[in-house]
């Protein structure tokens, strides 16, 4: 993974697992082990997919980059609509809180989507590639 690609995903995952950290405390507090044990598992959801997102999104750039931002846009609605199926599939389960779970994976998605724009805002990317300046002999 090339260090921009690192740096994207060090710059959203940690602010992610931060707010993770948070929620587990706070939803422990207040709805015990099964809302600590419920924030968790929407924090490593949020972070597995957003994750797994994010790698596919920078190697289409890499290979097709004509193709980045509709990617982009069509990650994002794939991703939300796993978290959506996620919180369907997830509604009845007795083993964890189920509101822990669901404020958590909207609170980490927020942040992630959040830190990954400011990422991409800060990032010193070069839109033209200085090795393809000139024709080869």
């Amino acid at each position: 993974m090339p260090s921009n690609d690192a740096r994207t995903l060090l710059h959203t995952a940690v602010p992610t697992a931060a707010v993770g950290v948070i929620a587990t405390v706070v939803s422990g507090v207040v709805a015990g082990g099964k809302g600590a044990l419920g924030a968790v598992v929407g924090t490593a959801v949020v972070l597995l997919f957003m994750g797994i997102g994010l790698v596919v999104l920078q190697r289409t750039a890499k290979k097709l980059p004509q193709l980045f931002q509709a990617m982009g846009l069509m990650l994002y609605t794939a991703q939300l609509l796993v978290l959506f199926i996620f919180l369907a599939l997830l509604k009845d389960t007795s083993a964890f809180d189920f509101k822990a779970f669901a404020f958590t994976l909207l609170a980490t998605t927020i942040v992630w989507v959040a830190a990954q724009a400011r990422a991409y805002m800060k990032a010193k990317i070069m839109y033209v590639d200085p090795d393809n300046s000139g024709p080869k002999s």
